[in-house]
């Protein structure tokens, strides 16, 4: 014991520190967390770094027994298949949320890299080959052991990715898991993966100091994806070493909060015609605020204590027999089915109009995809607002006005572009978007209707979104050109 607490010590002195540090050069380098999305909860920017903390307070104190001589730091460099596992797929998963969090890495790397890195896993014997059913005797895998761990790891990595919504919820959540799995390794004997979950449990805290809310820096991709990867890998060994009975489904039923805010995100995503992989405010802790009329704290708090449910059921699993676990189950299962109904997730009055938003919704995804792909390709501001013009038709707008700014010795230049349209003559009501990049305005655009509305469909809220930023990224080209070259200025006039 006195072994894995310094393990949690020195992870915990580790991450707190550089935790510090990291917050501070981002603050200073601007690497900060914008809030120009309807997508994000805080208000204001933030660093979005803290994942290096987390990082190397879980990796200080096992480099450490490299150097220490002593039966532990023996035992453990006598495993090279686990030490070679989280080291060099740790570095690189790491290595990869640290390049989205700087530079952005689209989903075909992301999930390459991820699919190398399980790959790699599966190679060294982290392998999933039975699955668990309480109610009958358990399913060997066999040929299909390999696409089955390497989804769970993958799966396991986005899981946390997609969680990471409020200021300590991902990090909650992660320490939830790392806790059932450092009791269940302390019963059987397991000092290895004990020391593991020790040294993450420091980690996880430290950063926890700067990140429950108000949060002051974000962990980022960098520690979510860390925090997926080694949980999916420990619940790989966890699961091998238990009973067949329970086999997957303790570290499932540990991971139950991510893993279900994952598998509603994919459904709600395919039934209603969007990517898979846009953001939207729609996940458990977003229905919870809203729903429940929480604060932002409070819905954390809550969900804490949803973590603490899994967390028990997966405790209880593991000790209980083929009928207990059963019954553990359908008790969780009860309780999943009456938290899904309070959140609105069960609302077969949404049912019926469907495939109307699923139609509309692809139709959608097509408009904005050509726009945007029109917006990169504009060799001017009068070209940009060409592309953006079609908008006004499709979406049945009254007026479209796109306005760009810029501040040119002292004095604010602007250029503005307007359409309007025959659409209605009810109250207006207007949406406005910042054109901006990073922290510079360069402009705005405006939509207004007079259908009747008060208010603008999430779905389309989001696409207009996207066509903003599509705007910001080519106007703050084509202005820098201008600035370069005098002789390619663009005149904006008041």
């Amino acid at each position: 014991m006195i072994t894995f607490f310094v393990a949690f010590l020195v992870s915990l002195m580790v991450a707190l520190g550089l935790t510090f540090v990291v917050r501070n050069q981002a603050l200073a380098w601007g690497l900060l967390d914008q809030s120009n999305s309807s997508r994000k909860v805080h208000v204001r920017p933030i660093p979005r770094l803290g994942g290096i903390g987390i990082v190397a307070g879980f990796f200080a104190p096992l480099c450490a027994l490299f150097l220490v001589d002593s039966g532990v730091g023996h035992h453990f460099r006598s495993h090279t298949d686990l030490i070679s596992g989280l080291f060099t797929g740790g570095a690189a998963i790491a290595a990869l949320g640290l390049y989205d969090d700087l530079r952005g890495a689209g989903a075909r790397l992301k999930f390459s890299v991820q699919f190398i890195v399980a790959l790699g896993l599966y190679h060294l014997g982290f392998r999933i080959e039975v699955i668990a059913n309480p109610f009958g005797p358990e399913l060997s895998l066999g040929a299909l052991s390999l696409p089955f761990t390497v989804l769970w790891m993958v799966g396991v990595i986005n899981a946390l990715n997609l969680i990471d919504g409020l200021d300590g919820l991902a990090g909650g959540v992660a320490f939830f898991g790392v806790s059932t799995n450092f009791i269940l390794a302390l019963v059987r004997g397991d000092v290895l993966l004990c020391l593991v979950m020790a040294a993450l449990a420091g980690a996880i805290l430290g950063f926890l100091v700067f990140n429950f809310n108000p949060a002051s820096i974000f962990m980022g991709d960098t520690g979510s994806m860390f925090l997926g990867f080694v949980l999916a890998a420990v619940a790989i060994k966890t699961s091998t070493k238990s009973g067949t009975t329970v086999a997957m489904l303790v570290p499932v039923m540990a991971l139950g909060l991510p893993i279900m805010d994952t598998l509603l995100a994919v459904v709600r995503r395919s039934l209603l015609g969007r990517p898979l992989f846009s953001a939207d405010k729609e996940h458990i802790h977003h229905r919870v605020m809203s729903r429940m009329v929480l604060s932002h704290r409070s819905t954390v708090l809550v969900l804490y204590a949803l973590c603490g449910l899994f967390m028990l059921t997966a405790l209880g699993l593991n000790f209980a027999n083929s009928v207990q676990s059963a019954m553990l189950l359908c008790g969780m299962g009860v309780v999943i089915a009456v938290l899904m109904r309070k959140l609105g997730y069960l609302d077969l009055g949404r049912a019926s109009d469907m495939q109307q938003r699923r139609q509309r919704n692809i139709r959608l995804r097509s408009l904005v995809k050509d726009v945007i792909g029109a917006v990169r390709e504009a060799r001017s501001l009068q070209e940009v607002w060409g592309a953006v013009r079609v908008l006004a038709e499709v979406l049945d707008v009254s007026r479209q006005e796109l306005r760009f700014q810029q501040l040119r010795d002292g004095l604010m230049d602007g250029v503005v572009f307007e359409t309007q349209r025959a659409a209605g003559l009810s109250m207006p009501y207007e949406l406005c978007l910042e054109v901006k990049d990073e922290e510079v305005v360069l402009g705005s655009l405006l939509l207004v209707w007079r259908d009747g509305r008060n208010a603008i469909d999430r779905d389309e809220e989001l696409a207009l979104e996207l066509v903003a930023d599509a705007v910001a990224e080519r106007a703050a080209r084509l202005l820098a050109v201008a600035d370069a070259d005098p002789a390619r200025v663009v005149v904006l006039r008041r």
